[in-house]
């Protein structure tokens, strides 16, 4: 055994050995409980980041982990290939996308093998592999047979950098999520997703998601919206028409002075085509951000159309505006406004001085100030014809009835979700396979010629996408009517490739089907982990895609990922790390430097999984020091603990041990209970902590006479308690300290209960929350006499003199907490 700790050699051999016993992959024909570890993957940018090692460090700890409690673990890596970023790099660097993706891919592989990370190598793909894309473009022709896919005329948001449309998720702040360009409105042909089929089954599944945080879950439910109300019939005067107008608010519907109708609205477009500053205000509505979030805080701006609608109760005539502030693409385009209970109404209607009447007042009668801004809680009607003085919930019911009984309007559920625009004019994607034919339409591509391959040399500009001059791409015939026709030159949105890939890793061989048996042997994935940024787009796509798998009879489980994780940001000096702060730290010059296990356990032990990690120099030389000290005592110690490997052969028999040995045991199995734990909720730097506490107690149990024999037990529980989180150190100094086999094949330690049992324990005496003093009682003291040996300790005395005791608390085993008042 090398007296130095020279991880660069440890970690060359480890690897070594762990791909030439092909130690990672996993088969489907095991008799244990299988468990399926994946972290989203990652887009082969080319360059490894802190965050990047954060997130597949935590997942390779929770893979390994399993492994070692005698489960059958998948845990695979792909690369989620498609994408913008290669399209500006072949700008930028004049290469194919293509070209520069794979290279990226060979750089970012070997960057991943230099840490050790215990992948099924021979399950992994790239999704702009055409091996992939086959089996995506064939269930897009599948979900379109079945009517989940259509074609329409659609305004968009419309990056004007990045010259493609973006999904409402993908715009923050008004602006593309990648090209920071503010984002204009069109109207283009695209194809989509109708993922509000789903949106109830989306909705109502999340209750079954009882491994995920709740936040994620709360972000999907708002992001679904699902709302239950009415659509009320306006008559229009000039007109046999009627605007339909969805509300919740049915209690409300006295309190309406005037109506608005998107910008979008048919009524609106009809309205401008005689009135030029109708027509142009239409116009300057074109470039504003359809979504909520952003028209919460839009200047309010609107002109009146010129009609007229009827109060479907009474009647009275009301003002139709055309405003800036309302959805076409929410209900059916047009609100009823009662400026007096809806903020928004209310901006409007103080600004072009529309009518404000209340009908609503607050539970508990107090007056409330209608000019400062609109009541918008239940409460109790007012000036609401036979309905003032009901509640709220009382009087929105009647109101429901009368309009149904009536023929005036008709109870709904509505959605938020909008369908999923999956069409990209860009080149770098998975091609939509569908022909466009003059006579016959859109048509799909026969299953016998797919995949619809993407010509990969290509001369990329960056303006418009190749595939739209490609006469060699586009040019073909139908296969209905074998007349010439073009094919489809839009790309998939490539989140559609990344809704599907965690199944694929299944049965990643599979030449002839999308999915096979395997599929339904590893999934639903056990433990997903990924960054909470993917709340309402990636993991909401995985989970519509995974349902209608599901229809097409091709999985059994309802939803993908049973657990998840969403780990937290590297921050460094308080701010994400970025090349534009200047604050990014180089993986690889750290790996280089200190070796893949140091920054494994800083990266595990600097904060809990979900919580943001601070960078810390000092914190990776504080890991680097402990795995040194681990290993110079092993070496001091080889040849003590290789005696005891060959000569022990049974569980140790604690009658043989001095006092302080049992002792020390005790503490070895206490902290092992303790990292189970841990381990289980995923609290992994507390597991490491634990580590640290339990080879300090090594340290020192090695200072006592005849203590080889504890010290080869306390090394044996601890390589094993380390094994996931420095793999490399803690398979060689198994290795070296002649333990039984390999490490990587070692079973999770279990303590010895004999051990555990103590005839004395030590509680913690508190006085409103803060330690006085310390106790050693006997293990079978009962709560009385525990709390009576706390009341006369002389500090405890000390500390309570002139107080009044409230209560005393009692955790058995660990602890007592004197309360008193105040």
């Amino acid at each position: 055994m090398d007296e130095f700790y020279n991880p660069h050699t440890i970690e060359k051999n480890a690897q070594l050995f762990w791909q030439e016993q092909h130690c990672f992959e996993a088969t489907e024909n095991s008799d244990k409980e299988k468990f399926y570890c994946l972290s989203m993957f990652p887009y082969p940018s080319g360059q490894f980041h802190m965050g990047h090692v954060r997130n597949y460090t935590i997942g390779d700890v929770i893979s390994r982990y399993q492994r070692m409690l005698g489960k059958n673990v998948l845990q695979p890596i792909g690369w989620d290939a498609f994408g913008l970023p290669a399209e500006n790099a072949a700008i930028k660097h004049k290469v194919a996308p293509a070209a520069w993706t794979y290279k990226n891919i060979e750089s970012m592989r070997k960057q991943m093998r230099s840490l050790g990370f215990a992948y099924d190598w021979s399950r992994e793909f790239a999704t702009c592999s055409p091996e992939y894309y086959r089996w995506e473009q064939w269930f897009f022709l599948k979900l379109y047979e079945k009517g989940l896919v259509y074609k329409k005329n659609a305004e968009v948001n419309w990056d004007p950098v990045d010259q493609t449309v973006l999904a409402n998720e993908q715009v923050v702040e008004g602006r593309g999520w990648r090209s920071g360009a503010l984002v204009e409105r069109r109207e283009i042909p695209q194809w989509f997703l109708k993922i509000t089929a789903y949106a109830e089954e989306l909705l109502s599944d999340l209750e079954k998601l009882t491994h995920w945080p709740e936040q994620v879950k709360t972000m999907q439910k708002n992001w679904i919206g699902r709302s239950e109300g009415i659509e009320v019939i306006f008559k229009l005067t000039d007109s046999r028409e009627s605007l339909k107008i969805f509300t919740t608010r049915a209690d409300t519907l006295f309190g309406v002075t005037y109506i608005a109708v998107a910008p979008q609205h048919p009524l609106a477009k009809r309205a401008a085509e005689n009135n030029l500053e109708l027509s142009r205000f239409l116009d300057d509505c074109k470039n504003i951000k359809m979504a909520e979030s952003e028209l919460a805080t839009l200047e309010k701006r609107g002109l009146f159309t010129g009609s007229w609608a009827l109060h479907p109760i009474t009647e009275q005539p009301l003002p139709i505006w055309v405003a800036n502030f309302v959805l076409m693409e929410y209900g059916t385009g047009a609100i009823m406004a009662v400026p007096a209970h809806d903020q928004r109404d209310f901006e409007f209607a103080t600004q072009y001085q529309l009518p404000i009447t209340e009908v609503i007042l607050p539970h508990d009668q107090s007056m409330w100030d209608f000019s400062k801004g609109a009541y918008t809680k239940a409460g109790k009607l007012i000036n609401s014809h036979h309905y003032t003085g009901l509640p709220s919930q009382v009087a929105s019911a009647q109101i429901i009835e009368f309009l149904e009984n009536h023929n005036k309007g008709q109870r709904k559920t509505l959605y938020r979700l909008r369908d999923w625009s999956i069409s990209r004019q860009r080149y770098w994607g998975t091609p939509i396979p569908i022909i466009n034919c003059p006579q016959c339409g859109a048509v799909g591509v026969p299953e016998r010629d797919l995949p619809v391959i993407l010509p990969e040399q290509i001369e990329f500009t960056g303006v418009n996408s190749p595939l739209k001059t490609l006469s060699e791409f586009y040019a073909t015939s139908c296969p209905h009517c074998q007349k010439p026709a073009t094919r489809e030159t839009d790309t998939f949105d490539t989140f559609f490739e990344s809704s599907w890939y965690y199944a694929r890793f299944a049965c990643p061989n599979q030449g002839s089907r999308m999915l096979d048996e395997r599929a339904n042997y590893w999934l639903a994935v056990d433990q997903y982990i990924g960054g909470v940024e993917h709340a309402v787009l990636h993991l909401l796509y995985a989970r519509f895609i995974h349902k209608t798998i599901r229809d097409l009879g091709l999985l059994h489980s309802d939803e993908p990922f049973t657990r998840l994780l969403t780990q937290g940001m590297v921050l460094n000096k308080g701010a994400k790390m970025s090349k534009s702060l200047g604050n990014t730290v180089d993986p690889e010059t750290l790996i280089n430097h200190y070796g893949a296990d140091t920054v494994r356990l800083f990266i595990i032990f600097a904060a809990p999984p979900e919580q943001s990690l601070e960078w810390s120099e000092s914190g990776v030389e504080g890991a680097y020091r402990f795995l040194k000290r681990l290993w110079t005592f092993s070496y001091e110690r080889h040849t003590a603990i290789i005696q005891q490997n060959q000569q022990q052969t049974q569980a140790i028999d604690l009658d043989k041990l001095q006092t302080k040995q049992r002792k020390y045991l005790r503490q070895f199995y206490e902290i092992l209970e303790q990292i189970k734990y841990d381990y289980e909720r995923l609290q992994l730097n507390t597991v490491v902590s634990g580590c640290m506490k339990l080879f300090n107690l090594l340290t020192k149990s090695s200072e006592e006479k005849e203590a080889d024999r504890i010290i080869q037990e306390g090394m044996s529980i601890l390589l094993r308690l380390l094994a996931p989180v420095v793999p490399h150190l803690a398979h060689e100094l198994w290795k070296e300290l002649h333990y039984s086999g390999t490490l990587l094949n070692a079973p999770w330690p279990i303590s010895n209960t004999a051990a555990l049992k103590t005839d004395q324990i030590e509680l913690v005496v508190q006085i409103n929350g803060k330690l006085r003093t310390r106790l050693t009682l006997p293990s079978d003291a009962l709560p009385q006499a525990i709390q009576e040996a706390a009341l006369y300790d002389p500090k405890v005395q000390h500390t309570l003199a002139n107080k009044t005791i409230k209560k005393i608390i009692t955790v058995p085993g660990r602890l007592i907490n004197i309360v008193t008042e105040t």
